[in-house]
């Protein structure tokens, strides 16, 4: 890949909300971007993340509800994603531990981002839209998968292939978010 190849993905890349129920995505495919989340880097290689894949649609539909809230009417779009991915934190390694109990920090919350980044970028890459869903119930979404305890839900990440148009970013201008050297 060229790096314009990049930044074309990265500007291409949105949270889409509307996909086509009936298109399937290949498991081919769906190994790739597992992939692209399995070799992402992690403080002290600590890699804290398990994923299930799911694209059974009665179990999709229970995630979805799981993802969703009737109160404040949001994320219900998730049903018409065929593939939700759900991402786990695991234990971090001894030295993420104590390198984020010294610092104040939970490294596991960085790397499960990092592993959420390129999962969205290798779905854009291979044709998909996906979006990032952070409203989930843990209890619920473990219950449905049979998710033992001792690991935390984080996010579902559903993908397929979008009907949403593509958007322009809105975004800060550079300049509202840069300092060079000093602030």
């Amino acid at each position: 890949m060229i790096p314009e190849d990049f930044y074309a993905l990265v500007e291409q890349r949105q949270s889409d909300r509307k996909f086509d129920p009936d298109r399937t995505v290949p498991d081919d495919v769906l190994q790739r971007i597992i992939e692209a989340g399995r070799l992402s880097p992690s403080a002290c290689n600590s890699q804290p993340w398990s994923f299930v894949v799911v694209t059974d649609p009665a179990t999709r539909n229970r995630l979805a509800e799981a993802s969703s809230s009737r109160v404040l009417m949001m994320n219900h779009f998730t049903r018409q994603a065929p593939v939700q991915i759900i991402v786990m934190e695991e234990k971090a390694n001894f030295t993420a531990t104590i390198g984020g109990k010294m610092k104040g920090i939970h490294y596991a919350n960085i790397d499960l981002g990092i592993a959420a980044a390129h999962i969205t970028l290798a779905a854009a890459a291979e044709g998909l839209g996906s979006c990032i869903i952070g409203w989930v119930n843990d209890a619920k979404i473990r219950d449905i998968l049979g998710i033992p305890s001792g690991r935390r839900v984080v996010m579902n990440i559903v993908l397929g292939y979008s009907t949403d148009p593509h958007r322009p970013k809105k975004r800060k201008e550079t300049s509202e978010i840069l300092h060079r050297e000093k602030w």
